[in-house]
């Protein structure tokens, strides 16, 4: 095991679990990390606690200052299908690139450091929308501040990880990309990762897209010594016992990343791109822009919709027309998660669903709660009467 934590530590964790406030959250983690034993398999996850304290009283001084009327929250509310955080450094083009993209009413400078707090503006993709949110540019040494930029990045869907043609565009990302793995947060897709969902019944789930290199039976007895007795268990790739128990504590966090390099312009020859490609990881993204002159920004909504692994679904009543706004969800969803979006009721009195689409061997298929949807797909649900 990774931690080897004793069963007080475990029963502590799961309040940590269940409470439902920032200030419950860190009440219950101060009591966690009070019995958690002091060894080496426990180090990561004392630091990332000891980073989720911190973040909690971050995530509760901004509420307070939000609600006093107290000055800018760096906190942004998700709106659209997803939300996208524009990091880098500064005077490399991320105003322009959102106002250009979105026309929001961004500060557009010269002078370093102009954004000191994040902006936003909603980009349309087909008939989506996703919320494309600028943060303040990261500060070697930035402290606090930069803290609140990563917390924004972690509160996403995805990144966007905005470089400079003209400047070393090697050594920008490289510093970028260690700074937030010294946070916890990962851009580049993990072999194999676990996503654990609780619910209300039905015991433990396990849904597997990958490969197991343990039992399901040590799953359900891993998650019930943390008192989940109920839970879908998602796997990506390949993954062992001690990955289940990490996602538990979400020792690190991977956020779906695509790389813009801007100012292009000035790199005719794309010089910058050829040299910046060998030392990104294969699954990310590499886009040539320039905002100034409007160049390569027609693919940024559809690699953003690829990258974070979205499709679209439509829903139709028994008998009725399908939506025509979709249901923006993540590759893998089930016919049960759309009615568990839906509404509770549909979710608990599922019965069928008649589907619509690529994932039905014909039109109106029937199918079960496990069904995994495709893209485009209209789905009927139909509950026990």
């Amino acid at each position: 095991m990774v931690t080897n934590l004793p069963a007080e530590a475990k029963a502590k964790f799961a309040k940590y679990m269940d409470a439902k406030t920032p200030e419950e959250k860190l009440r219950a983690l101060e009591e966690f990390l009070s019995s958690v034993p002091k060894h080496k398999g426990t180090e990561n996850l004392v630091r990332w606690a000891r980073r989720r304290m911190a973040e909690l009283r971050e995530e509760i001084d901004e509420r307070k200052k939000k609600k006093s009327g107290g000055g800018i929250s760096f906190f942004v509310e998700k709106e659209g299908a997803a939300q996208v955080v524009i990091i880098g450094m500064t005077k490399v083009g991320k105003s322009s690139f959102l106002k250009v993209l979105t026309n929001a009413n961004v500060q557009i400078s010269d002078v370093p450091y102009t954004t000191k707090f994040p902006a936003v503006g909603m980009l349309r993709y087909e008939d989506i929308q996703f919320q494309l949110v600028e943060s303040p540019a990261i500060i070697p040494e930035g402290g606090g501040w930069n803290t609140k930029v990563v917390g924004l990045a972690k509160n996403s869907d995805g990144i966007v990880l905005m470089l400079d043609a003209t400047r070393d565009i090697v050594d920008d990302f490289l510093l970028i990309k260690n700074f937030l793995e010294e946070h916890g947060l990962y851009i580049e897709k993990p072999k194999g990762y676990v996503h654990v969902e609780r619910r209300y019944g039905g015991g433990i789930r396990i849904i597997n897209y990958g490969k197991l290199l343990c039992t399901e039976e040590d799953i359900s007895k891993l998650l019930n010594s943390y008192r989940i007795y109920h839970a879908v268990v998602k796997v990506y790739g390949e993954i062992g016992i001690d990955d289940v128990e990490r996602s538990i504590y979400e020792t690190t966090i991977y956020k779906p990343t695509i790389v813009v390099v801007n100012k292009v312009d000035l790199d005719k020859s794309l010089k910058s791109i050829e040299i910046l490609r060998p030392i990104l990881p294969s699954d990310i993204p590499v886009l040539a822009v320039s905002a100034s002159y409007r160049i390569g920004l027609e693919n940024i909504g559809s690699t953003i919709f690829k990258v974070l692994d979205l499709i679209r679904i439509y829903t139709k009543p028994p008998l009725g027309k399908p939506s025509e706004k979709p249901l923006v969800v993540k590759k893998g969803t089930t016919v049960l998660d759309v009615a568990k979006i839906i509404h509770k009721e549909l979710y608990e009195k599922f019965a069928y669903a008649r589907i619509w689409g690529a994932s039905a061997k014909y039109p109106g298929q029937r199918v079960g709660a496990d069904h995994v949807l495709e893209d485009r797909d209209i789905v009927e649900i139909n509950t026990k009467k």
